[in-house]
């Protein structure tokens, strides 16, 4: 509740004086997240079914055999889908097509590449990403919000200074901010994206990729709202 001595509005006696905080860091990532997507085709439903969850299957344990550097794994939409011949009168199926996505985060940056690379390598398989990203209690988000503000209570006492007088009392403190962190440029947003179609015979592994982590830019925004002893106009 706002007391008489510091009511919600500027009075000659008690200016108010409002201001904007800001602060952008930029960070390295925590994780990395990638998406995999498996694919079955065939003019029998039960063939193409069990395919897809043999591919699943390796998928998954190709994924759980790098232990704790997979921080997290999930299983997304499966779909299996009739696909009808086209220009035939009637409900002819002319093959199945069944998909199931997995998404991994991963911890060890040093292993991001030779798994996702592992893992286009396997047949009828695609793989996207990374994403980098940092964890929702990451640290960088307490630094941002204490350096914005900072920025807010160092640009009161500028304005005040500028009418030779001080800032009294803080009425309101608003966290502005939208959005979360952001790679570090627009380029960087951009996924990898690999993959390999089924053959007959089973080639070398291949050599790990290259992917190196991308920084990520933090923000944080407020807006605080501050009287001020009257100045001496």
């Amino acid at each position: 509740m706002t007391s008489p001595q510091n009511p919600p509005y500027g009075t000659p006696d008690t200016p108010l004086l409002t201001v904007r905080g800001e602060a952008e860091l930029e960070v390295d990532p925590e994780i990395a997240r990638i998406a995999v997507t498996l694919t079955a085709r065939g003019r029998d439903r039960r063939t193409t079914l069990d395919d897809l969850t043999r591919r699943n299957a390796t998928a998954l344990d190709l994924l759980k055999s790098y232990g704790d550097s997979v921080e997290n794994l999930s299983t997304g939409a499966l779909t299996l889908t009739p696909e009808l011949e086209p220009h035939r009168r009637g409900e002819r199926v002319r093959t199945y097509r069944g998909t199931v996505r997995l998404t991994a985060e991963l911890t060890d940056f040093a292993a991001l590449g030779e798994l996702a690379t592992r893992l286009a390598d396997l047949e009828l398989t695609r793989v996207d990403g990374p994403w980098w990203d940092l964890r929702p209690t990451s640290p960088a988000h307490r630094t941002a919000r204490r350096h914005a503000v900072h920025d807010a209570v160092q640009r009161a006492r500028e304005y005040a200074e500028a009418l030779d007088t001080t800032v009294a009392a803080l009425l309101e403190l608003t966290d502005t901010a939208t959005g979360g962190p952001r790679p570090r440029s627009a380029f960087d947003r951009h996924t990898v994206r690999f993959s390999r179609a089924a053959a007959d015979a089973e080639p070398q592994d291949p050599e790990p990729l290259d992917l190196e982590p991308q920084r990520i830019q933090v923000h944080a925004e407020v807006t605080a709202r501050f009287t001020m002893n009257p100045p001496a106009l």
